[in-house]
């Protein structure tokens, strides 16, 4: 019996307070699409005692390491703490396209990067942002920054946007859905 292709799952869900149960349920899914979810909770390691910043290079290595362990990621695009995608997920994505491992992703929220990023810059300047009105913007009409996207579309999957009730943003799953699919796919051809 083969075993299934392990996928790690990124995203910003870790700081959910229930994360937990949101890994679960993508664990699920992915099992019914003949996937093993990988879920990088960092609850599950053994920090205590440790000072924040030992702590923050055994979350990173525990996850480098996990994600070694997977044969493709699905990256949960959508905006996180501003205009664009969580930064350790973009890190994450950009880890397994080095490593040659096929990554799809989503955003729960459908406009273009360009058109949040000027509703985030409308906002006027925030105390530890660089933005300014006279840096440019990136518009090549994508979900996300280009790097990510390419990325993605590089190894033959999509970044699925979908736009979602308010609130659902980061628990709603039906794109994460076509993600799976669209890794199984990837995984298929190699």
């Amino acid at each position: 019996m083969t075993s299934r292709p392990r996928i790690y799952l990124a995203g910003p869900e870790v700081f959910l307070p229930d994360a937990r149960a949101v890994g679960a349920e993508k664990c699920r899914l992915a099992a019914q699409a003949g996937l093993e979810g990988a879920f990088p909770l960092d609850a599950e390691l053994t920090v205590e005692g440790m000072d924040p910043g030992e702590q923050a290079r055994c979350i990173s290595a525990a996850n480098e390491a996990l994600m070694r362990s997977c044969d493709a990621l699905v990256a949960n695009l959508t905006p996180f703490r501003g205009a664009s995608a969580d930064a350790g997920t973009a890190f994450e994505v950009g880890f397994m396209r080095a490593l040659g491992r096929p990554v799809s992703g989503y955003t729960n929220v459908a406009p273009d990067y360009a058109e949040r990023a000027r509703i985030f810059r409308s906002r006027g300047p925030s105390a530890h942002d660089g933005d300014r009105s006279d840096v440019a913007i990136e518009d090549f009409g994508l979900a996300e920054n280009l790097m990510l996207e390419a990325a993605i579309r590089d190894c033959g999957c999509r970044l699925v946007r979908r736009s979602v009730p308010a609130g659902a943003e980061l628990t709603d799953l039906s794109a994460f859905a076509d993600c799976l699919a669209d890794v199984a796919r990837a995984l298929a051809r190699r």
